[in-house]
């Protein structure tokens, strides 16, 4: 576990520099952002990612099953003078007051976490607090890359360090986090082990869905890394990006913007790579 998990003011900077940098440009590319408009993050943690959305005049809400990250959000706000709604709730019990549908929903780093057999209620549910113009940014490591299992979250710097451990077999996986010293953290990896979301899978659950696929992004190196580790975001090559499978592995965070069907006439592909 690097010391950034610990002191969460610092991790809410970073998310809102990576925020301001990649995610909020990458929205602008396919839909200008009004101010006014509503946006919703799942999973907003500290919430540093919403913070861009709501310094350029947006309604921000934020919701996380853990109430420390809920109050951290609020006070960081307050840090920096800027207001948002914010709610220890789940998801999927999670319904907006008098109706209200957002512009845009943020779900970066969550449904890799959600259990298989939740992932298509979910993914629907957030479909279903969509405006009718509105888009849902999805970011998630794919299953295979080197810490596809969050095992960086683990305070065992072996476990830690070891990239594709969680490609191991279930019983083998348990043994080396019991023996290596995993802790707290052993029931959440196998957790997301048990998930284990792929492109192929998530793109699938889409399709369930009856979803549109405005954009898909693969990045080789996470936009995040610019922030953690100081290195330059670069997407996959497109060659690599269009082998199933195979891209999984190289793919370190995966973004798609995704809306309903009926209203993906409407958005414009300038530059942020190529609609499905």
């Amino acid at each position: 576990m690097q010391q950034r998990h610990h002191d969460r003011l610092t991790y809410f900077k970073e998310q809102v520099n990576t925020s301001r940098e990649f995610y909020l440009n990458y929205l602008e590319s396919f839909s200008p952002i009004r101010e006014g408009y509503r946006v919703l993050e799942v999973g907003c943690g500290e919430a540093g990612n919403l913070l861009p959305f709501a310094q350029k005049g947006c309604l921000v809400t934020g919701i996380d099953l853990c109430e420390t990250r809920i109050r951290q959000a609020k006070d960081f706000f307050r840090l920096e003078g800027t207001t948002g709604q914010f709610l220890h709730t789940d998801f999927l019990d999670f319904h907006s007051e008098d109706s209200i549908r957002y512009q845009i929903i943020l779900i970066h780093d969550v449904i890799e976490h959600i259990p298989q057999e939740k992932k298509l209620a979910f993914i629907r549910h957030a479909h279903e607090l969509l405006a009718p113009e509105g888009l849902v940014f999805w970011g998630f490591p794919a299953w295979q890359m080197p810490f596809g299992g969050h095992q960086q979250i683990c305070k065992s710097r072996w476990v830690s360090h070891f990239p594709f451990i969680h490609l191991f077999p279930r019983f083998v996986y348990r043994f080396m986090l019991r023996k290596l010293g995993a802790g707290g953290a052993c029931t959440e990896l196998l957790d997301i082990q048990a998930s284990r979301l792929s492109i192929e899978r998530f793109e699938s659950l889409l399709r369930t869905a009856d979803l549109k696929i405005i954009n898909r992004t693969l990045w080789f190196i996470n936009p995040h890394y610019k922030q953690k580790f100081h290195l330059t975001p670069r997407r996959l090559p497109n060659w690599i990006s269009s082998l199933p499978y195979i891209r999984n592995f190289f793919s370190t965070s995966c973004f798609y913007l995704t809306c309903k069907i009926s209203y993906d006439a409407k958005f414009h592909f300038l530059n942020c790579g190529s609609p499905i």
